[in-house]
């Protein structure tokens, strides 16, 4: 699938780390470093700007090694961008660890995956089909 991006950033288009991996890494866009303290959030912009096909969303999602390291994670996690979306991608860090952290120019923050999705119809009804689960939520089926 191709998609349109414009690149206003002074780094290279995001990419694959890995032949198989889902995401793409994106980078801070940032003139000087920011640091966030405990439980700081901050929107940190990328330079990107995308065109998605018809159909399609981009979902912004925390790098596991941020999270496990340094307990920095993206705080609508996942972020969605629509495909009439022609702004800049920004990613809102969230910092849950008791020690501050310094996101620098260039570093990986987030990455990024594009997935296919349905509009749906509703179709109103009295009552739903039963199933063997029923209603049974929040740990209803086990451990």
């Amino acid at each position: 699938m191709k998609v349109k991006i414009v690149n206003n950033s002074r780094f290279a288009l995001p990419e694959y780390q890995t032949p198989l991996s889902a995401g793409l890494d994106i980078r801070a866009n940032i003139d000087e470093s920011v640091t966030l303290r405990p439980l700081e959030r901050a929107m940190i912009p990328t330079g990107l700007f995308v065109e998605l096909p018809e159909g399609c969303e981009m979902q912004i999602r925390p790098r596991s090694g941020l999270a496990a390291k340094h307990g920095i994670t993206v705080l609508n996690s996942p972020g969605t961008i629509d495909a009439d979306y022609r702004g800049e991608i920004k990613v809102i860090l969230v910092n849950l660890s008791n020690e501050p952290f310094t996101i620098e120019a260039g570093e990986r923050i987030a990455q990024m995956i594009v997935a296919r999705y349905e509009q749906i119809e509703w179709q109103a009804v009295e009552e739903l089909s039963s199933t063997e689960r029923g209603a049974g939520g929040f740990g209803s089926t086990g451990k």
